[in-house]
């Protein structure tokens, strides 16, 4: 085992198609207007960012996230860019992230690739969760979008620019 650690956080997010507002401006003569999507649909990620850097990788997720899709992207996550270092990944305690399922496979890579489970009922401890309000703000805020292909082209290429390395992404995740 190497004495590198290089420091993840995992989250999945749901982006609903439905218009999101937030602070806009608008004549004080004139009434907003708003239009929206009468409609729950969504499409969701999985998403891990590397602290060091930035880096951001997702994931579309075209089920529901349980055990099975969880297990699906700690897979993906630890192949990808692997450089030898292991992947210490900070994690909040949804039911599927302990599934038995990936528990061998665990002990198994546990010299490349260790869950770091954070405290019950503290998202505010994950710096991923800036990260989706930032997708948020950056994708999803005061616009309307035709379809979910529409909403999900524009946070894949949000997340692609992303996926090298982003100073914005670097100070969210920053640890003082």
């Amino acid at each position: 085992m190497n004495d590198e650690n290089d420091i993840w956080s995992m989250d999945e997010a749901m982006f609903q198609l439905h218009g999101t507002t937030c602070r806009m401006w608008f004549p004080p003569d004139r009434e907003p207007q708003t239009f929206m999507r009468p409609t729950r649909k969504c499409v969701g990620y999985f998403g891990a960012v590397r602290h060091s850097d930035g880096a951001f990788l997702a994931s579309r997720c075209e089920e529901r996230f349980n055990a099975e899709t969880t297990f699906e992207f700690l897979r993906w996550l630890r192949e990808r860019g692997y450089d030898g270092t292991r992947k210490v990944i900070i994690i909040d305690n949804a039911r599927f992230h302990h599934a038995t399922l990936f528990k061998d496979w665990l002990r198994e890579v546990e010299e490349d690739l260790v869950l770091l489970f954070l405290p019950p009922y503290s998202p505010e401890l994950n710096p991923i969760e800036r990260v989706w309000k930032l997708a948020r703000r950056s994708c999803t805020h005061n616009r309307l979008f035709a379809d979910l292909g529409e909403l999900a082209g524009r946070l894949d290429r949000q997340f692609q620019d992303w996926a090298n390395g982003s100073e914005a992404v670097k100070r969210l995740c920053a640890i003082n």
